[in-house]
């Protein structure tokens, strides 16, 4: 046997052998965060975090009182981009120039691509909203903005109290708090009987200053539309807000995560993580602790936790006010001082497509979120920490475990098609998700 030939069959063995080592610590390590997913699973199983797909409306979880159905779904599409119904503008300049999606970009995770997203009173839009700025027209007070971090509406159909302090919603955690309905122009909606993303988009339609009304509904041809998804409203409902409203919320319920490649691997594709992707699960729902909060099919709760994480007032930021009950999170609802400071556990789904974290924004990357969780000390003078939550400890994470814990949330959690839940055109014609003169340049509608 030559030594040539001796080395080649050598070499192919220690081939054959790495590649069995390899599989066999794939194998294991699969093994491994199927078993924790199990554990961390409310129903014991992994598939309880398998999303469902977003045209089989009977699985997706939904209000009965808006049950869910194709030409709901499609309506509010379309009424989520159309920027021929921002007609409640403060200034003539700003008529037929927002939407939802304005603020609540596909590209951007369904978040603003700014640390706050304006709407009415807002100017340009770069690539995924980035740009978006002050019209010169408006004071800032006159701006609809918002003094908290928007949440995205990926998953939302998961999500059962709406806002980072849950007011939204009559069930779940509003349970028995009735009381503080009726007496605020926003919670009182409440009442309506509907669950949390209904609820919201109830008071956020008029907050964000939409008309929808019978005259422009019949001018840009929705009307068959109205008529097919809520048929049985009556007509000074249905051609309204309230329909509307109804309808947009139809639609973001289905805009779910279905191609993240935890996803996929949880379908069975075990290829579709890589070992740093599995290892940052592995310790998502073991040393990290994130499942300890993070639980739900979106990865998020209905949870409410004081992380001592800054206010919007105290970067720079419009319309924020230290005295915004908002900065008391759950408390700034409740009024309880045992809720002062926390807030809504959300969705992980996403979340690296936009670098602004928390209720405030005050966290800018990844990297900065996970230092912050890992040392879990308060930066907020306004929180001490004794205020903070008892699930917020020091996870006491090596470099190379928090950059395998980021590849798992950057990768593995990142739905990478958002922009099918999008749409090519709006009935009115006119440009979206934006309609100023310089969001037409940036969007290429000119």
């Amino acid at each position: 046997m030559s030594n040539k030939f001796f080395f080649a069959i050598v070499t192919s063995l220690l081939f054959v052998a790495c590649s069995k080592d390899k599989m066999s610590v794939t194998i294991e390590m699969d093994q491994q965060l199927e078993s924790l997913i199990e554990k961390a699973s409310p129903d014991g199983t992994k598939d309880f975090y398998i999303l469902p797909g977003e045209t089989d409306l009977s699985s997706i979880p939904q209000d009965p009182m808006n049950a869910l159905t194709p030409e709901r779904v499609e309506l509010g599409r379309l009424l989520y981009f159309e920027t021929g119904f921002a007609m409640a503008a403060i200034r003539e300049s700003g008529m037929g120039t927002y939407s939802c999606g304005s603020c609540h970009i596909p590209e951007a995770g369904f978040k603003p691509g700014n640390f706050q997203g304006i709407a009415d009173g807002g100017i340009g839009f770069g690539l995924n909203g980035e740009d978006r700025r002050r019209h010169p027209d408006y004071t800032e007070s006159e701006l609809d903005v918002q003094a908290a971090r928007p949440l995205t509406m990926v998953n939302v159909a998961f999500v059962k109290n709406t806002f980072w302090n849950g007011q939204f919603g009559s069930k779940v955690a509003n349970e028995g708090t009735e009381h503080l309905w009726a007496n605020d122009p926003a919670t009182e909606r409440n009442a309506l009987g509907f669950e949390g993303i209904e609820t919201v988009n109830f008071a956020g339609i008029e907050t964000h200053r939409y008309d929808i009304n019978p005259e422009l509904i019949e001018q840009y041809g929705y009307k068959e539309m109205f008529d097919a998804a809520y048929p049985d409203l009556e007509e000074k409902l249905r051609y309204s807000n309230y329909a509307g409203s109804l309808a947009m919320s139809a639609y973001i319920r289905t805009i779910l995560s279905t191609q993240a490649p935890f996803q996929r691997w949880l379908k069975g594709n075990k290829n579709s993580l890589s070992a740093e992707e599995k290892q940052g699960g592995i310790l998502f729902f073991s040393k990290a602790n994130c499942s300890n909060c993070h639980y739900n099919p979106n990865l998020g709760s209905f949870e409410f936790h004081a992380l001592g994480v800054k206010d919007m007032d105290q970067i720079p930021s419009y319309n924020a006010s230290p005295n915004d009950l908002r900065n008391l999170g759950r408390g700034g609802f409740t009024k309880l001082d045992e809720d002062y400071y926390k807030f809504k556990v959300p969705g992980l789904y996403n979340i690296k497509d936009t670098p602004f974290y928390f209720h405030g924004a005050s966290i800018r990357s990844l990297d900065e979120l996970l230092e912050y969780k890992n040392q879990a000390v308060s930066e907020n003078i306004r929180v001490s920490n004794d205020r903070l939550s008892e699930k917020f400890l020091p996870l006491n994470l090596s470099e190379t475990e928090k950059n395998q814990l980021k590849s798992f949330l950057e990768r593995s959690l990142t739905d990478p098609d958002l922009r099918r839940y999008g749409v090519d055109s709006v009935l009115s014609g006119l440009c979206f998700p934006n309609n100023d003169s310089q969001s037409r340049v940036d969007l290429g509608c000119n």
